[in-house]
């Protein structure tokens, strides 16, 4: 009996040493298959090519990296001929990024050309067999910001302390340059701003969009201004007030962006070189750096382009039967006379040419035939929103209202962000 149970116990411990072995040899034999990292860009996956990225240098002309990357000449001249419209071969500009996506076999011959326009847009050329062109974009995540502040010295400086995006500082300028003359901000003038931020893959920076709604108060007194579609066909928006009225003016307040007034219209100036007799000052002086453009403050048809005496080099335009502008002094003209130019074209660069003591445009102002100073006069505003329209504006711009009433004004810039959207 004893050596029955001792037979029996060592029979069990064998099978269960087998079982056991077998067991191992059974998980030894699992394999664990990593998946690849699958690295997209461009709609490709980057695995599947040998990848070349670069950015385009001087003196690289197009035809020469292709046959590089082994492109046939028949296709490179096919590309130059039939995708004018797509992509232009004669602007392969110095400092753009490119990708060469090459086969992964022996040959590496290059199977797409993917050119950056710019930081979201690109164009890409198929290069295998049906030659093929089109562009696209990168995934852009849209957040929204509000942000606001108080002026200790001018707009320019509030906004950058706070990390924004200089363009905000330039469309708020542009918005507002017919109703605040941004060269007499006083010190705790206020704003807040309403806007977008794009992002490319969640983390690179791409811009500011446009501003959808702002607030600046200038001298106690508030300027509202909302961005609305008037022409959806053209993609036409203008910036009126919570009254449904256009900010736009016929006339800019200034010819110059970001400059300063060195000297004002003054009737009864007096200079000591002219033993202080009375010499009138019919213009404002706007003082900028050597080449700084000019800009027409409104729309009209150039009447003089040429250098005459004291006034240097200079450009007189006529609006309408009304007003007239000229601007003295340039170092060069960027028109012609008879030219039709529009409000914001570049008619020249700040010069010294002429009577003067530094760099700057003497702008000049005339209305009915007499010089006055248009920092006084009332200029004409642009139409207000049509009626039909009117009802919708307010309704759009009432949660935008709110949102900018709910921000408080502070020394440190109050943000909120938001992801709103994904394209």
């Amino acid at each position: 009996m004893q050596k029955f149970c001792l037979l029996l116990l060592s029979s069990l411990f064998i099978v269960s040493c087998k079982d056991g072995k077998e067991s191992n040899e059974a998980i030894e034999k699992v394999d664990v298959i990593e998946k690849p990292v699958v690295i997209e860009a461009y709609g490709f996956n980057l695995n599947d090519f040998i990848v070349l990225r670069d950015t385009v240098r001087s003196g690289d002309i197009f035809g020469d990296l292709m046959l590089k990357n082994k492109v046939e000449y028949q296709k490179i001249h096919e590309i130059s001929v039939n995708f004018k419209d797509t992509f232009d071969v004669r602007k392969f500009n110095v400092g753009k990024p490119y990708a060469i996506l090459k086969s992964k076999d022996t040959s590496e011959v290059a199977q797409f050309f993917i050119y950056e326009d710019d930081k979201i847009n690109y164009t890409v050329l198929d290069l295998r067999d049906t030659l093929n062109a089109y562009r696209s974009k990168k995934n852009v995540k849209y957040v929204d910001r509000v942000a606001s502040g108080i002026i200790n010295s001018n707009l320019s400086v509030a906004i950058d302390e706070q990390g924004i995006d200089y363009m905000v500082t330039n469309n708020l300028s542009e918005i507002y340059a017919w109703s605040i003359d941004f060269f007499r901000l006083q010190k705790g003038d206020k704003f807040k701003v309403f806007y977008k931020e794009k992002y490319i893959n969640d983390s690179i920076y791409a811009g500011a969009e446009a501003i959808e709604a702002a607030l600046f108060e200038h001298n106690g007194e508030s300027f509202w201004a909302f961005a609305f579609e008037t022409d959806s066909i053209n993609n036409v928006k203008e910036y009126y007030n919570e009254e449904a009225k256009n900010l736009r003016r016929a006339f800019l307040k200034a010819p110059v962006e970001f400059s300063r007034i060195s000297s004002r219209y003054n009737l009864n100036r007096r200079i000591a070189y002219y033993g202080y007799k009375v010499r009138p000052h019919k213009g404002t002086d706007y003082a900028a750096p050597l080449g700084t453009p000019i800009l027409a403050t409104a729309n009209g048809t150039v009447e003089e382009s040429t250098r005459r005496g004291g006034n240097g080099k200079y450009v007189k335009i006529k609006h309408n039967s009304t007003y007239s502008t000229q601007y003295l002094h340039m170092k060069n003209q960027n028109v012609k006379k008879g030219q039709y130019v529009k409000q914001g074209d570049v008619i020249g660069w700040i010069g010294m040419t002429g009577n003067t003591g530094g760099p700057h445009v003497c702008y000049r102002f005339w209305k009915n035939g007499v010089q006055v100073d248009p920092l006084k006069e009332k200029l004409p505003v642009a139409e207000p929103i049509v009626d039909s329209l009117k009802t919708k504006y307010l309704a759009y711009i009432a949660p935008l209202k709110s949102k900018l009433d709910s921000i408080p004004y502070a020394e440190i810039p109050v943000e909120q962000e938001q992801l709103i959207t994904e394209k």
